[in-house]
């Protein structure tokens, strides 16, 4: 079983940045996948980024690539994201996703078991 809490969302001006954790409760992460996806109103919900835990390898998608940062912190069990040069189009509830799954998966949000409840990130013009 693995648990997961989002935080850090809330309103920025664009351009500015901000930083989403995940903190992960889980006996082991050893071979899990953590991801961040976003759904905005009235639209499907999209991948933003990964990272697996064993060796910290990171997956962007297109939507912010160049924009944003995936790490994670071992000895806090917790994975940020942290945006940038934040766009009105950025605005979203976005969420942390965990799960035991290949390369080939990492994109794809019904790949992942665990979700957080989601953190709102508002970026007003």
């Amino acid at each position: 079983q693995v648990q997961l809490v989002e935080s850090g969302g809330g309103l920025v001006q664009a351009g500015g940045s901000l930083r989403l954790s995940c903190a992960v409760s889980a006996r082991t992460l050893s071979g899990y996948a953590m991801g961040w996806f976003r759904q905005a109103p009235g639209k499907e919900r999209e991948f933003v980024a990964a990272i697996r835990w064993i060796d910290d390898s990171p997956w962007y998608g297109d939507s912010m690539k160049g924009r944003l940062t995936i790490a994670r912190d071992n000895a806090k069990n917790t994975v940020y994201l942290h945006m940038y040069r934040l766009k009105p189009e950025d605005t979203a509830v976005y969420y942390c996703a965990a799960g035991l799954l290949g390369d080939h998966g990492l994109g794809l949000d019904r790949e992942y078991t665990y979700w957080g409840q989601g953190t709102q990130v508002t970026v007003s013009s």
